[in-house]
């Protein structure tokens, strides 16, 4: 009671005057509220960012580990991968050569007309060349039977070296004696659209078709790559 009654007679003007029990009891409030300041301006930012930086050590502590286990067996990836590309450089050689090409495609047509088809147009276009292959589109239009095309196919697939054709828009559809009539001609059937061929290329044609990509993907000048002449 006695400190409430002080605390009710203080005067404002004389704070020397105040009893001590006063004096150490706003000391002790100003102390109390300065540190809650202190805290809240300061030190919860501090704590906020602490979880932050321990959340963040998680992430990159999972990232280290993933890293890790990763590159333990890089050397046996990297072996791994150096084999595959091996194997495909194996299986493109087998592939014709672009001295092969034009033979090739002599090839084809003369299969076709061994095979008992009759070919409205055979007309090669221009390469395209990819990183290590270039594919040749072709044009035909022939007509036969059925079996004459499964011969044909068959002798394609005989030819010496490994030849192959992918078809593209290709439509095989019954021929008619003419156009209004609608009556199909004894079975035979018209092939037509384009197919694509492909050949291997030399180290300095696939050095010169992975520049010319890699200017087409980034927008910019290719370095220049050296090769065979």
């Amino acid at each position: 009671m006695k400190f409430l009654n002080d605390l009710q007679s203080l005067d404002r003007n004389n704070i020397g005057g105040w009893p001590q029990s006063i004096k150490v009891f706003f000391t002790a409030l100003v102390f109390v509220l300065v540190m809650f300041l202190g805290w809240y301006l300061y030190v919860s930012d501090q704590q906020t960012t602490l979880e932050q930086s321990a959340s963040k050590e998680e992430q990159l502590k999972k990232e280290f580990s993933e890293k890790q286990a990763k590159s333990v067996n890089l050397e046996a990836l990297q072996q791994q991968l150096d084999e595959m590309q091996d194997m495909l450089r194996q299986l493109l050689r087998q592939l014709p050569s672009k001295t092969e090409m034009p033979e090739l495609l002599i090839d084809i047509s003369q299969t076709a007309l061994s095979a008992g088809l009759e070919t409205e147009l055979f007309q090669p276009g221009p390469e395209s060349p990819k990183d290590f292959y270039a594919e040749k589109p072709i044009q035909l239009r022939m007509v036969g039977t059925y079996h004459q095309f499964g011969a044909f196919i068959s002798g394609v697939a005989s030819l010496p070296r490994v030849v192959i054709l992918t078809m593209h828009d290709v439509s095989l559809t019954p021929k008619t004696k003419d156009a209004k009539s609608g009556v199909p001609a004894g079975g035979l059937l018209v092939l037509q659209g384009t197919v694509k061929t492909y050949r291997y290329l030399e180290d300095d044609e696939s050095a010169e078709a992975k520049a010319a990509n890699a200017k087409s993907a980034n927008g910019k000048p290719a370095a220049k790559t050296g090769g065979k002449k």
